[in-house]
C-alpha cells in the first residue's frame, strides 16, 4: 500500500487540508537598503500597493515604499510566520510589536479580532537584503473562534532541531521522535496533543533518506517539496512544486536525489466544521462573516495606535517582542 494519496502541483497560495486554511512561501532578494530602510532601487513599473510579479527577484506585495503588508485586520484563526531568513517588523491594534527573524516564529491567534502590519525593512545598506519566509494559517474550531487575541514569539534558539543521518528536522510545533516543540499559543488546536498537529520544516541532504513515522490518529498530512532535484517515495519520481498528501496511518520514506532538498510538513486532526471565509474572516458561516464585517467597520478591533499603517521599528533595533501588558523582551 501507498501511503501517497494525492499529489499536486503548487500553486500560489498553497493547497492546504484541515485544520489548515493557507499556506504561502515567500522568498525574496532584497537590494541594499537606503537611510529609511526602503530598497535602494528604483520602484518604477511595480504596481505599487499590489505587487506580486516577482521583478528584479523581490515583490513589494502591498508595500508603497517599504516592501510587506500594511495594517490589516484577522479574524477567527491563527497565523504561524516561520521566517527563515531575514527580518519581519510586526505592529498590532493591541500595541504590541515586534521584529523577528532569521529563524524566529510568530504565533499569532487572532481569535474576536485583531489588525496587524507585517514589513520587511532593509536593514543593510551596504549588502542585499533576502527574505525567505512561510506563513501558515491555523484554522480555530467555534468554540475558539472569538477568543482574545494572542501574539507570541517562539525564538530561533527555543525551536529544537533533530539530526539525523543527513537530515534536519526543526519542529515548530508537535514532536519528532521524542523531541517537542515549544508550546504553541494557549487557545490553538495545536495546544491540545490530541490533535496531533505537527508543523516540520525538513531539510535533506542530497542522497540521503528520511522516513515520516506513521500516527495512530486520524489526521490530515501534507509534504510540500519547493526546493532541491527530486525525490523519490515508494517508487516514484517527484519533481519540485509539488505536495504529497499522505496517509497517516502509513509512514512515509522520502529518498533524496542530487541536490539537498528542503520541504515542509503540516499534519492534524481535522476540526471538521464549516468553513465560511472572506478574505482575512475566517468564521463558521455567512451570518458571522457579515457579524465580523461590520463589528470592524464599527471598531477597526481596537483602532490602528501607531504613527502609520506601514510602521517600522527604528533600524538600531535588535529582535525584540513587546506585548500588550508592555512588557518587552529579546532573544
Amino acid at each position: 500500500m501507498s501511503s501517497v494519496l494525492r499529489v499536486k502541483n503548487l500553486s500560489f497560495p498553497w493547497q492546504t487540508q484541515d485544520p489548515f486554511l493557507f499556506c504561502v512561501f515567500h522568498k525574496d532578494n532584497y537590494p541594499a537598503g537606503d537611510e529609511n530602510m526602503a530598497p535602494k532601487a528604483s520602484l518604477s513599473g511595480r504596481n505599487l500597493g499590489n505587487d506580486f510579479e516577482i521583478k528584479d527577484g523581490w515583490r513589494m506585495y502591498h508595500g508603497t515604499r517599504i516592501p510587506g503588508f500594511p495594517a490589516h485586520p484577522h479574524r477567527g484563526f491563527e497565523t504561524v510566520t516561520v521566517v527563515q531568513e531575514g527580518l519581519i517588523d510586526h505592529s498590532d491594534s493591541l500595541g504590541a510589536a515586534g521584529r523577528f527573524g532569521n529563524g524566529d516564529v510568530q504565533w499569532m491567534t487572532a481569535g474576536k479580532g485583531v489588525q496587524h502590519c507585517e514589513m520587511f525593512p532593509m536593514l543593510n545598506q551596504d549588502s542585499g537584503n533576502p527574505t525567505d519566509f512561510f506563513q501558515i494559517w491555523l484554522n480555530l474550531p467555534a468554540k475558539d473562534k472569538l477568543v482574545e487575541p494572542h501574539f507570541a514569539m517562539l525564538w530561533n534558539h527555543e525551536i529544537p532541531i533533530v539530526q539525523e543521518n543527513g537530515s534536519s528536522i526543526r519542529i515548530i510545533a508537535g514532536n519528532y521522535n521524542g523531541v517537542q516543540a515549544p508550546a504553541p499559543a494557549p487557545n490553538s488546536w495545536a495546544a491540545d496533543r490530541q490533535n496531533d498537529v505537527q508543523i516540520w520544516t525538513i531539510n535533506i541532504e542530497a542522497g540521503k533518506q528520511f522516513t515520516i513515522p506513521a500516527t495512530e490518529t486520524k489526521v490530515n498530512r501534507s509534504l510540500y517539496f519547493f526546493e532541491g532535484d527530486k525525490i523519490e517515495v515508494e517508487g516514484r519520481e517527484y519533481s519540485t512544486n509539488k505536495v504529497l498528501e499522505l496517509d497517516g496511518d502509513l509512514s512515509t520514506t522520502i529518498q533524496n536525489g542530487a541536490k539537498n532538498a528542503r520541504l515542509l510538513f503540516l499534519q492534524g486532526k481535522p476540526i471538521g466544521e464549516p468553513v465560511a471565509q472572506y478574505g482575512p474572516f475566517v468564521m463558521n458561516s455567512q451570518k458571522e462573516i457579515m457579524d465580523a464585517m461590520q463589528e470592524y467597520q464599527e471598531t477597526e478591533f481596537g483602532g490602528w495606535p501607531w504613527s502609520s499603517m506601514d510602521n517600522v521599528h527604528a533600524r538600531e533595533k535588535g529582535r525584540f517582542a513587546l506585548y500588550p501588558d508592555g512588557k518587552e523582551v529579546t532573544p
